[in-house]
This record gives C-alpha cells, sequence and structure tokens, in this order.
C-alpha cells in the first residue's frame, strides 16, 4: 500500500506565468473587439430595417464601437497587481545605495612621515620617521 503524504501540496495559490496572463489578455482583447465588430454589423442590420426604438438601439450600438476600443486596450494592458514580495524587491531596488567607504586603518598600523628640517648624515633633507627606511640607507 503506497503511504499517502501528510498534507496536500495545492497550487491554486501560485502566480500565472507571464506568457499565459499575455495570452489571456489577447484572448480578452480579441473578444471585445469582436464585439464592437458586432456592434457595427447590428447597428448597419438595424438600419436597414427600421425597428421601433431605432434611435436608442443605434446610441448603444455607437456606445458600443466608441467605449469598447478604450476598455479593451486598458484591459490588455493590465496586468495582476504585484505581490508583497515584489513590492519589497522594488522598493529595495529604488534605494539608494551607500558609498563604498574606504578602508579603516588603527592608529597603530597607519605611518606616518616625518619631515625634518636639517639635512642628515647622508645630506638628505626628507627623512621617514620609521627607523626600518633608515636601515636601508
Amino acid at each position: 500500500m503506497k503511504k499517502q503524504p501528510d498534507r496536500a501540496v495545492l497550487i491554486t495559490d501560485a502566480a500565472r506565468s507571464p506568457e499565459e496572463q499575455f495570452r489571456w489578455r489577447q484572448i480578452r482583447y480579441v473578444t471585445m473587439m469582436s464585439i464592437r465588430a458586432a456592434c457595427l454589423i447590428v447597428g448597419a442590420v438595424l438600419l436597414s430595417i427600421r425597428p421601433p426604438l431605432l434611435g436608442l438601439w443605434l446610441i448603444l450600438c455607437a456606445a458600443g464601437m466608441v467605449f469598447l476600443p478604450w476598455a479593451a486596450v486598458l484591459i490588455a494592458n493590465d496586468r495582476p497587481p504585484k505581490t508583497k514580495a515584489e513590492r519589497a524587491a522594488d522598493a529595495l531596488a529604488r534605494e539608494p545605495k551607500p558609498p563604498a567607504s574606504l578602508p579603516q586603518h588603527s592608529a597603530e598600523t597607519t605611518e606616518y612621515l616625518t619631515i625634518d628640517l636639517e639635512p642628515t648624515e647622508t645630506g638628505e633633507r626628507w627623512t621617514s620617521a620609521d627607523p626600518r627606511d633608515r636601515e636601508k640607507r
């Protein structure tokens, strides 16, 4: 007998892929534009048969032909709202980054240059306070 998992894994909360979202928006756009084309055809048919309340029907068809393209474009360019993780990542990317700091040195490791105005035994006017430099000469 197969062991059943303790907990079922649900993927219904998973976000749609960008390709799937784009395809779904394309389908909605084409559907709305098809309804617009149908409004044009229905308007032409209504003009030929002259039903009662013709003006009202033509106004409805004209409104559909004017507002449906606008709504179709808005819906086609719409995307699902960003998740908290996406908003946090965007906020983090927009934060100004601190400038890179220079390396810090302790006072013990810092070497200082001592300037001596009196000439040394070798005739040099500039000497280093570091005794290792004197040994090199």
